[in-house]
């Protein structure tokens, strides 16, 4: 199996269609895996699973925490099914603004006072063995977890580096007469993390048994309004009064001329290492129950990081940063020596970046909307491709292949593509050439997005790096996954052994 040429799709699961404004664990993830077995896929790669700040426009990779997973993403008709609520407390939901996008707002409100509903018909149920296991299995971070929500709630949303003295420092005198009166709430929260783990384990069992793996990913950072930051200060670049001293970003590359200034707090990674890299370890190690493997999002940041002023309002004027990278990999290597990862290798790279990439056998990605600027010694032009690697027509934060296409590739790139395939494209035939490529690869992982399989145009992107704003809200249409684009797929990736 490890040697076997695979193909899959990019589909985030709040792309999804369902019936409350947002794709979730529910039943339109089942029907999407049984699509992907029809089609004859063997992966299926979602987007970060954890939970998102709407403070952050909701980013995925702007996580507040590094181990809850999106409660967003709870299904409520999975809580029909476990008798924890009524199909008449379906009944009434409200008309969502776009059966195409997701208004989160929205979504939230009505999903809020439904997991409430499921909650006081739990409590009449004193005795749960399964949520008392599971509250004592993942209590290293879901105590933390639970009670910083609960305080985010009762200060109406204000982030932790404003709460009073006492809670923003953590002094258990004030934690312990916050969570006295407030018991319900933080136990609330610890509940929404056993439906969502819940919910995850049902359909990675379903994944199991259609032969179909799950790839998930991780950010390599933490928004500062999260719960690890707060539990964990020591563990970051943080001042005296737990302001950041540096942040995170990336210099100018292909998707921003200014570089993206992201301001997460940069790590502490001297602290990381006296603790052999605990936290690291953890936080994988809990993914891994969700996925069979795992992207690390900028890996690069894993060797040095692009570090900042914190009041930079630009990312031009910067610094690299070394990490004790050795050490890292090392202890990672002893506590997953499967090396169940993909590296997210793109941007500007350095010839240490890659010696560990290869020396420790990790997939880098190869992205064919950047090829074609000069395809002759372009490594990400099919001919260069080696095996080890994942080809990807676009990612989550490329415009769909028709939108590149459409809007962004430059008449060379369009000259140079026609070339290279040997006869003209359209904006109708663009995202099926380049599809066709992917699986053509030598490369022995293929992804393509659910968008170039469905031809959409710009309309449909995922995100635009450096703007904060309209992004991670498409959703596929309902019926959109046809059981012809299935066979369609599916003899496409038979014909190039995938």
């Amino acid at each position: 199996m490890k040697d076997k040429r695979k193909s899959g799709i990019l589909l985030p699961l709040t792309s999804l269609p369902s019936r409350f404004g947002i794709g979730d664990l529910g039943p339109g993830a089942f029907r999407f895996a049984e699509f992907l077995h029809e089609a004859g896929q063997s992966l299926w790669q979602v987007l970060p699973l954890t939970a998102t700040d709407p403070g952050c426009g909701n980013s995925p990779y702007s996580p507040t925490s590094a181990f809850a997973g999106s409660h967003i993403l709870i299904s409520p008709e999975a809580l029909v099914q476990d008798g924890l609520l009524d199909e008449s407390d379906l009944s009434d939901m409200p008309a969502f603004s776009s059966p195409v996008h997701v208004d989160y707002n929205t979504v939230l409100s009505v999903k809020e006072r439904l997991f409430r509903k499921a909650w006081a018909r739990f409590l009449k149920n004193r005795s749960n063995p399964d949520f008392q296991a599971f509250c004592n299995r993942e209590k290293g971070w879901l105590r933390g977890y639970s009670l910083f929500t609960a305080i985010k709630k009762s200060m109406k949303g204000k982030p932790w580096h404003e709460w009073p003295h006492g809670l923003k420092f953590r002094e258990p005198d004030a934690l312990l007469k916050f969570e006295e009166p407030h018991r319900d709430e933080v136990m609330f929260q610890s509940f929404l993390q056993f439906l969502f783990a819940k919910q995850a384990a049902a359909l990675r069992e379903h994944l199991k048994e259609l032969e179909i793996e799950l790839v998930g990913d991780v950010p390599v950072y933490v928004t500062r309004d999260c719960a690890d930051v707060w539990q964990h200060p020591e563990l970051f670049d943080l001042d005296e009064e737990l302001n950041p001293v540096s942040v995170a970003g990336v210099p100018p590359d292909y998707f921003s001329s200014k570089g993206q200034l992201w301001g997460n707090p940069t790590y502490n990674w001297k602290a990381m290492n006296k603790t052999g890299f605990h936290w690291w370890v953890e936080r994988l190690r809990h993914l891994l129950t969700f996925f069979d493997c795992v992207r690390i999002d900028h890996f690069r940041g894993l060797v040095a990081y692009w570090a900042l002023p914190a009041d930079a309002e630009t990312a031009e004027h910067g610094e690299w940063r070394d990490v004790p990278y050795r050490e890292f990999f090392s202890r990672l290597a002893e506590v997953f020596p499967r090396m169940p990862f993909w590296a997210e290798n793109l941007g500007i790279l350095t010839p240490e970046v890659e010696e560990l990439r290869t020396s420790l056998s990790l997939p880098g990605m190869l992205i064919l909307q950047f090829a074609f600027g000069n395809p002759a010694d372009n490594p990400y032009s099919p001919h260069n491709h080696t095996p080890v690697n994942v080809v990807y027509t676009g990612t989550h934060d490329n415009n769909t292949t028709r939108g590149w296409f459409e809007q962004d590739a430059s008449d060379g790139e369009k000259g140079n593509l026609a070339e290279y395939l040997g006869h003209p494209l359209t904006e109708e035939t663009a995202a099926a050439e380049l599809a066709r490529m992917a699986l053509a690869s030598v490369a022995k992982v293929a992804v393509i997005p659910m968008q170039d399989w469905l031809n959409l145009d710009g309309k449909a992107r995922i995100n635009v790096p450096s703007t904060p704003r309209d992004n991670w809200t498409w959703r596929m249409a309902p019926g959109a996954a046809t059981p012809e684009l299935a066979e369609r797929i599916r003899r496409l990736s038979a014909i190039y052994g995938r």
